[in-house]
């Protein structure tokens, strides 16, 4: 598609970094600040939709209030020459797909510290009260500076509510990785985004993803039916807790996973232990859009607050059935004084 060479007079096109179904992502340059960033231009059979306009400029805003290191910035959204486009924070690197396409599987020291980022980042949408929809690699980008970010946020809701009355029609995500209940045309919550991060970490440790089909719809009803194969028959170097713990993200029910990507990046830390460098890239074989190679690290530090998982309502609850049984046994003393005595 054909795209502004300045796109809302400020940000300078430099060259393409891929493209996709929906969009088209360029490294540009911010002339009013000067530094790089990174524009994500949707198409215009997305922009021109009713009312998509403003479901997007909602998602964007939502996002851009999202600060984490392990989540990609959003600086700005615009609309120039009838396209929608969404800057973000320029990150070289390679992402999550390109590492899997480009190494084969990974060992359960290499992938885990990956997830616990990618958990940490998307858990802490969780908290802020957002869903990404459409959690997938290609959506994990993995910087020179050895940490792993999640990108797009919102975009794929604000694309599902296009046709809301329809739900068959409505498409919450990538069918590859989405959940059951994303299959069925129903809105996402925290635990489709759980679902989403055990089909990427299922593919990280295999090779392969849970269930493949030519068809959406194939797959649609996979995810929705099928149980998958564990992974340890692919993987002979994932242990039987560890399969156990991607096969709990893989559950059909929601309420059989874990509840939010916070708690399950928790177990997979408990789980990991010491972490193993991620083997060196070949240069030959590396993508394009690499630009050194990407070493992982150990996550970021999870604080006091973000590890403790209280159920505050139920906290609540008893505080108040402890008070109330206090009051009876006060009343009780009470009547016995009076009348008793």
């Amino acid at each position: 598609m054909a795209v502004s060479p300045i796109l809302g007079n400020r940000y300078k096109i430099i060259e393409q970094l891929g493209t996709g179904g929906m969009a088209e992502v360029y490294h540009a340059r911010d002339l009013m600040l000067e530094r790089s960033v990174a524009v994500k231009v949707l198409r215009s059979n997305y922009s021109s939709e009713p009312g998509f306009q403003e479901r997007f400029r909602q998602e964007a805003r939502a996002a851009a209030n999202l600060s984490h290191p392990n989540i990609i910035t959003v600086h700005d959204f615009g609309f120039d020459g009838g396209q929608l486009f969404i800057v973000m924070e320029y990150i070289p690197g390679m992402t999550l797909k390109e590492l899997i396409q480009t190494r084969g599987r990974f060992t359960p020291e290499e992938a885990i510290p990956l997830m616990v980022q990618a958990c940490a980042g998307i858990g802490y949408a969780h908290r802020a009260g957002l869903v990404h929809c459409d959690v997938k690699p290609h959506n994990m980008l993995v910087t020179p500076d050895q940490r792993l970010k999640v990108a797009d946020f919102g975009i794929a809701r604000a694309l599902a509510g296009i046709h809301p009355e329809e739900k068959a029609e409505t498409v919450w995500g990538s069918p590859l990785y989405f959940s059951p209940e994303q299959a069925a045309g129903f809105p996402p919550t925290p635990a489709s985004d759980v679902y989403s991060l055990g089909v990427t970490f299922y593919e990280m440790l295999t090779g392969q993803t849970p269930f493949m089909a030519n068809r959406a719809e194939s797959l649609a009803q996979m995810h929705r039916e099928l149980t998958p194969r564990p992974p340890g028959l692919f993987n002979p170097e994932i242990a039987p807790g560890l399969e156990q713990i991607i096969m709990k993200t893989l559950s059909k029910e929601p309420s059989a996973r874990y509840r939010t990507a916070d708690q399950l990046g928790r177990v997979l830390q408990n789980f990991g232990g010491p972490t193993a460098p991620l083997r060196p890239i070949n240069p030959d074989t590396a993508p394009v859009s690499s630009s050194q190679p990407v070493m992982v690290v150990e996550p970021a530090p999870v604080t006091q607050a973000e590890n403790l998982d209280v159920d505050w309502p139920t906290v609540g609850l008893g505080l108040i059935a402890l008070v109330a049984v206090l009051g009876l046994i006060h009343i009780g003393f009470l009547i016995y004084d009076l009348y008793l005595r």
